[in-house]
């Protein structure tokens, strides 16, 4: 009840209160159209936020570790340098697709009040969507219907970063194709694959949550140490796969106004 809910809820609040707008005022509908795809979409946020976890690990581990610990779900008092910056990049993977990808994507499936209610999924799987003691019935709903959600944006997110990257097309697909499964998340694990293919590294394996070991399986072989230049590297191709989502998103406008 919970989930569908506040979904649901938010989906019927923010159809109606545009309904209302347009009808009222057509330029301010548009502009707050144009304000809540802003706030809806966390790129800038994110590669800030990675950003800072490098620059704070050049300082010292422990910097590191409370920087990395404001964009992940695990614990991170007992990570090493390179699980530090393992955790950045993957985070950075995963959330292209969830904080712009996805966003995007249902924004030109179900316009504004669409794109609104994914965040509000987005936002329960992130809460309450875990395989705790505390977590596993109560947000098993949530985790589904984010699993749902995302079960496109993921795909396209993975395909957009390999083209964004422009080299070993093929090579990078079937890495993606071969490790994308290796994800406890029917989802996550194709855009992490595609960056741990582009950057040629190794994602995944066990993690504490919440005080719980969970023995996730890897992504990639090359257990290599990440440098400044990968997280470089990472950010460039997130940038490039968020203009070719907004140019895809443009076209599909574009294409249902002719037809």
């Amino acid at each position: 009840m919970t989930a569908i809910f506040l979904i649901a809820f938010v989906f019927v609040i923010v159809w109606i209160i545009r309904h209302l707008l347009f009808t009222l005022n057509p330029p301010l509908s548009i502009i707050i159209d144009a304000l809540l795809i802003f706030f809806c979409l966390a790129g800038t946020t994110l590669i800030r936020e990675v950003r800072g976890v490098f620059l704070a690990l050049d300082r010292s581990l422990e910097e590191g570790r409370r920087q990395v610990a404001r964009i992940v779900g695990r614990d991170t008092s007992e990570l090493t340098a390179q699980e530090v910056r393992t955790a950045a990049l993957e985070t950075l993977a995963e959330n292209l697709s969830d904080g712009v990808i996805a966003p995007l994507f249902w924004y030109a499936v179900l316009g504004v009040p669409g794109m609104l209610a994914y965040k509000m999924v987005n936002t329960l799987d992130s809460m309450i969507g875990y395989k705790t003691e505390r977590y596993k019935d109560f947000g098993c709903w949530a985790a589904h219907i984010d699993d749902i959600a995302n079960y496109i944006p993921a795909r396209l997110s993975a395909m957009l970063m390999l083209f964004a990257n422009g080299k070993k097309l093929v090579v990078n697909s079937r890495f993606v194709y071969k490790n994308g499964r290796n994800h406890a998340s029917p989802n996550s694990g194709y855009p992490e694959a595609a960056l741990a293919g582009i950057l040629d590294c190794r994602f995944g394996g066990p993690h504490y949550y919440f005080g719980q070991l969970f023995d996730k399986p890897y992504i990639g072989e090359n257990d290599r140490l990440l440098t400044t230049d990968d997280m470089k590297t990472a950010v460039r191709i997130n940038r490039t796969a968020e203009v070719l989502m907004v140019l895809l998103v443009l076209a599909s406008i574009i294409v249902r106004s002719i037809w």
